[in-house]
């Protein structure tokens, strides 16, 4: 088969195909039989099998939520801002092996003094900043190994 007896068949799909038999009575018959049955099953649209299901997705997504609430009631605070210490901005390392990271490191601590600004209560941010700030002084550590 060739393309162009493939686009002769994809023509041929364009055209309108009527269904061999009457589908509206199959529905109508279905949606009769449905009416019939458990009236609390006809206005709700679940089958009674699967009520439990949809109670124990409801209790498992309670559980959920109740678990990271409570956890999160538990996580520490972080650091308070003024335990932290600030470094120059303007350090630049003698080493150009180190240059690179201390300028990387002095551009993301610049972000997150500007976030925290922003959201001043936020520990994620705090701790961030924690931590960038000892990677600064590692790598002040590193620069004075390095002389």
């Amino acid at each position: 088969m060739n393309e162009f007896e493939w686009r002769r068949q994809l023509r041929g799909l364009r055209q309108p195909l009527a269904p061999p038999r009457d589908l509206w009575a199959a529905i109508e018959t279905a949606l009769d039989d449905a009416g019939q049955g458990d009236p609390h099953t006809a206005s709700t649209g679940a089958a009674p099998g699967r009520r439990w299901l949809v109670a124990a997705g409801l209790a498992a997504s309670l559980l959920l939520a109740g678990g990271l609430g409570w956890h999160l009631r538990q996580v520490p605070a972080a650091t308070p801002l003024a335990t932290v210490t600030h470094f120059p901005t303007s350090w630049k390392p003698s080493d150009p092996r180190l240059a690179g990271a201390a300028i990387e490191l002095d551009a993301a601590r610049m972000e997150l003094q500007l976030a925290i600004r922003q959201a001043p209560d936020s520990p994620a941010l705090q701790r961030l900043l924690g931590r960038t700030e000892r990677q600064q002084a590692q790598l002040r550590q590193l620069a004075g190994q390095a002389g």
